[in-house]
């Protein structure tokens, strides 16, 4: 069935992109989307992080991952020390594709998808917590930008031609980046935040920088998992902010020098997860008018929605 949809050109040279419902898929993420459909039966205790590409996954996996195990270490051998994030939590996508039953190994009541809302299994959308997060889209590009250059320079071990800045731009604004429209996969997630709040928690990561202690107490009062009074005084919240830090979690060695997947297809360094995580980075990048195409783009997919971002403008 997904050889039958329609498929992004210019041709990719290494995979397929098809889209399906609006979005655009690897073809290997869409099988396990769709399988999922099907047979994916999490616990309503389950709590699922969502987000598009580069919007900040992976500091939203250390910070979550760290609340919730918070019982379970001494902050001195916690696993966030020896594997990179996104090690520490499955990734629906990869993993349920090579283990259907990996929910009842996983033991832990955190799983993360890059899915739009729109295709989420039922018994996620209807009965499982959601936490996601979204960032501004001009960084959103760029980030996403450096992170596939790096990683398909590894593969092909060189440079693509064909992914130069200027294509990668069109695509992203075009909606045909993986798991586009952006756009679009931020106001299916917006828009049910606003239906379900008690069931949807959504955030943006520049608020969660300019606040990431407020936010790491809201984030554990949503998870059933509230900080006590006790731990307040003792100041584990403010201990798992300082971990999760970005230069904390920069400078450990296993993401330094790690590998995400080994032996896998899906082998890449750890370092690829930690670039500057800088809000507006993307100045340095952008042309004035590719700026204000994605503002533009932001301002017509958004101006009904009441969801705007700190940092749109140009200057």
């Amino acid at each position: 069935m997904i050889s039958t949809l329609p498929k992004r050109m210019p041709h990719h040279p290494l995979y397929d992109f098809y889209q399906y419902e609006g979005f655009w898929y690897y073809s290997g993420y869409l099988e396990a989307a769709l399988c999922m459909q099907q047979s994916f039966n999490p616990q309503p205790s389950d709590i699922f992080l969502c987000s598009a590409p580069k919007t900040g996954t992976t500091w939203l996996k250390a910070l979550t991952f760290s609340i919730i195990t918070r019982h379970d270490d001494d902050f001195a051998n916690n696993p966030l020390l020896t594997k990179v994030p996104h090690d520490c939590i499955p990734f629906l996508e990869v993993d349920f594709l090579s283990n259907p039953k990996i929910l009842d190994t996983v033991g832990l009541s955190l799983l993360a998808t890059h899915l739009p809302y729109t295709i989420l299994p039922k018994s996620v959308s209807h009965n499982c917590k959601i936490i996601y997060i979204s960032r501004e889209p001009k960084d959103t590009f760029v980030s996403w930008w450096h992170f596939i250059q790096k990683i398909e320079a590894k593969i092909t071990k060189t440079p693509l031609v064909t992914l130069d800045e200027e294509s990668m731009f069109n695509m992203f604004c075009q909606g045909k980046s993986g798991y586009g429209p952006y756009w679009d996969h931020v106001l299916g997630y917006w828009k049910a935040s606003v239906e379900r709040p008690d069931r949807v928690f959504f955030l943006n990561y520049e608020d969660l920088k300019e606040d990431t202690l407020g936010y790491v107490k809201k984030l554990a009062e949503f998870m059933d998992k509230p900080f006590s009074k006790e731990e307040q005084d003792l100041g584990v919240p403010q201990e798992i902010v300082a971990r999760c830090d970005f230069e904390s979690l920069s400078n450990l060695e296993v993401n330094k020098s790690g590998m995400h997947r080994p032996e896998t297809t899906q082998e890449i360094s750890n370092t690829v997860f930690f670039r500057k995580g800088e809000i507006g980075d993307w100045k340095n990048y952008l042309t004035k008018d590719m700026a204000k195409l994605i503002d533009d783009i932001t301002y017509d997919k958004f101006q009904s929605s009441g969801l705007t971002f700190t940092s749109s403008a140009c200057n």
